[in-house]
């Protein structure tokens, strides 16, 4: 039963019929680029290209200070994520990723840091560095600059590469472990 005003007889909230309105895609959805787009894609990219790679599983601050601080490096940030199964075979546990590739590259994608999400199966990016050779490789400041895949290839064809330190501290495996430690003392 609506309410009725004691001036009025109509109900104050009368029945609204649900209209169904079209929506734009979210334009996040056209930084998505499937691995067999992602040479010509690139192409279109304005240089310097900064390239990066990772899990991205659940995203913290520390991620998204990490590529913000990596698409300063040039004029555009291609990010390529582990698939589901390759995050697996990197010893994360059975249990990740938590969340599947389709949400992880969605999720980075709608970041204004990031131009482009591709992904890799292969247990690294190398086949999409030398894909889109770019002028400059980034990671984290875990990651020696000499360990980073990709960096042989990049220095020989005059790139850069970086080892961006950490601003803050954050890890997703710490994270969860917080979080399933927070579970156990309250379930």
């Amino acid at each position: 039963m609506c309410a009725t005003s004691p001036l009025v007889s109509a109900p104050l909230f009368p029945f609204t019929p649900i209209i169904h309105m079209s929506y734009k895609r979210p334009l996040y959805e056209a930084k998505l680029c499937p691995p067999q787009e992602f040479a010509s894609r690139v192409a279109e990219l304005p240089r310097p290209l900064v390239f990066t790679n990772g899990c991205f599983d659940i995203l913290h601050r520390g991620h998204v200070t990490y590529l913000a601080r990596a698409r300063a490096l040039g004029a555009s940030l291609v990010v390529a994520l582990n698939t589901d199964e390759s995050v697996r075979r990197l010893a994360k546990g059975m249990d990740r990723p938590l969340n599947p590739l389709e949400d992880r590259i969605s999720v980075i994608a709608a970041l204004e840091s990031v131009d482009l999400v591709t992904w890799f199966e292969e247990e690294t990016p190398l086949a999409r560095i030398i894909e889109c050779r770019p002028d400059v490789l980034a990671k984290g400041g875990d990651w020696a600059v000499d360990a980073i895949v990709g960096a042989i290839e990049v220095r020989a064809w005059g790139g850069k590469v970086h080892s961006i330190p950490f601003e803050v501290e954050r890890s997703t495996t710490a994270l969860v472990e917080r979080i399933r430690k927070t579970s156990a003392c309250h379930g």
